[in-house]
């Protein structure tokens, strides 16, 4: 019993100087991977076709009095803020904070938290637009969803510190049964926009806010009132606009209603348009690469009718995984991770950037090598089992602080890009 005894002191005495040791080391963040090499051999391909949103940039850069407008549109990926949000950050903190951008007008799903601005309600509903890949048309816009508040109900708006809030925006659906949205900031007096109009359709409009204006609540008064986004913008500087649809593709964007698409491209023109779509179409098994090129030549076709001073830059489709079916062996065309090649690619997510990248280079749109940026074949299973993971275990989406490494990639690259744009046209100065 004694020895038993002394070798319990002893143990205990151990593993308490480990746990003391553990408490007292220093959290030493782990080296993220360099960015990977794309298929272009520059950070962004055709940067060329970037000239119309840098010239703007250029007017911004240093000062902030100019005013670029960044519209990101697409899946989970956008949906989440997290990657796009890092791209906002790193770019306003040197071309200026011009607000927030464009906003779902609601919760589009559970756990939403987007970057700069906390978003409540109180009663309301969101309702999402169906992943109808292409079918009949709902009347929603590019947010991919709608905001309705009855009488009484309302959204909230709380800006981070810091973020500039001079102009308040709103587009939705006015019509004869439709009423007042009240602006009811916490400084200052509220202010009112109606969408009681004799004929149905889409409608934007914007209020200008007293300085100092810490948060905003919408209330819907004497009737409902339907929205499809919010605005929140500063005087100058970038703003950066996420709109994106979980589990949703390029195909879906065909059932928008393209009156409000159009009413909410020309309330607040973008000066760059990122397309990032890819994710979903790739682990479709019934993926067809022909109406795929078919529907993203017409998506940047339509965005140029309607926004013809915008630069267009496709953001490639990342590498993803999914778990392979046991003794199933591997798909054609498939590609086998893992030390056991228990994770698979889906065939067609590959083709899906053979497309983008030879529409990218006829159509003259931009291309973002995401794959060959985030490491090539089998970067998500390699990310994934990193000492500090910065892709989830499925192989598909992105960790916290993935989504930081990879928005600072695309960020440098297109700050990288600008530079190089910039040496040339001053001849280095």
């Amino acid at each position: 019993m004694l020895i038993r005894a002394a070798t319990a002191a002893v143990i205990l005495s151990v593993t308490v100087g480990l746990s003391a040791c553990r408490a007292q080391t220093p959290y030493l963040p782990v080296e993220r991977p360099a960015p990977g090499d794309t298929v272009c051999g520059g950070p962004i391909c055709g940067s060329e076709f970037l000239t119309p949103a840098f010239l703007k940039l250029e007017a911004a850069d240093g000062t902030g009095a100019g005013r670029l407008h960044i519209l990101q549109i697409g899946d989970s990926h956008t949906a989440g803020d997290q990657i796009s949000g890092q791209v906002r950050s790193r770019m306003q903190a040197r071309f200026g904070r011009g607000g927030r951008g464009i906003l779902p007008p609601g919760l589009p799903y559970a756990g939403y938290a987007p970057r700069q601005v906390s978003v409540s309600a109180t009663g309301g509903r969101y309702l999402p637009a169906p992943l109808i890949a292409g079918g009949t048309r709902v009347p929603m816009g590019l947010a991919g969803g709608q905001g309705r508040l009855e009488v009484g109900e309302h959204l909230s708006l709380i800006p981070d510190p810091g973020v500039p809030l001079t102009t308040l925006g709103v587009c939705g659906q006015a019509g004869p049964d439709r009423g007042t949205l009240q602006i009811v900031p916490e400084i200052g007096l509220p202010q009112a926009i109606a969408f009681r109009r004799e004929t149905a359709g889409p409608l934007c409009a914007e209020v200008a806010l007293s300085p100092g204006e810490a948060g905003l609540t919408l209330v819907a008064v004497d009737a409902p009132v339907v929205l499809d986004d919010v605005r929140l913008w500063g005087e100058g500087g970038l703003s950066l606009s996420n709109l994106g649809v979980v589990g949703s593709t390029l195909m879906d964007m065909e059932g928008r209603d393209a009156a409000t698409v159009e009413a909410q491209l020309r309330a607040d023109p973008p000066d760059l348009i990122l397309l990032a779509y890819g994710t979903n179409e790739g682990f479709d098994d019934h993926f067809d690469p022909l109406a795929y090129e078919q529907a993203l030549r017409a998506r940047i076709a339509r965005l140029r009718q309607v926004a013809p001073e915008a630069a267009v830059m496709i953001i490639g489709a990342p590498d993803g995984l999914r778990r392979g079916q046991p003794g199933a062996g591997p798909q054609r065309w498939s590609q086998s991770c893992g030390s056991e090649g228990e994770w698979q690619t889906p065939p067609a997510l590959a083709l899906v950037r053979d497309v983008q990248r030879r529409v990218s280079e006829d159509l003259g749109v931009a291309f973002w090598d995401w794959y060959g940026r985030m490491g090539g074949a089998c970067s998500a299973d390699r990310l994934a089992g990193m000492g500090e993971p910065l892709m989830r275990g499925d192989r598909v989406h992105f960790t916290a602080t993935g989504a930081e490494w990879i928005g600072d990639i695309l960020a440098d690259d297109l700050m990288s890009t600008y530079d190089g744009w910039r040496a040339g046209r001053t001849g280095g100065d």
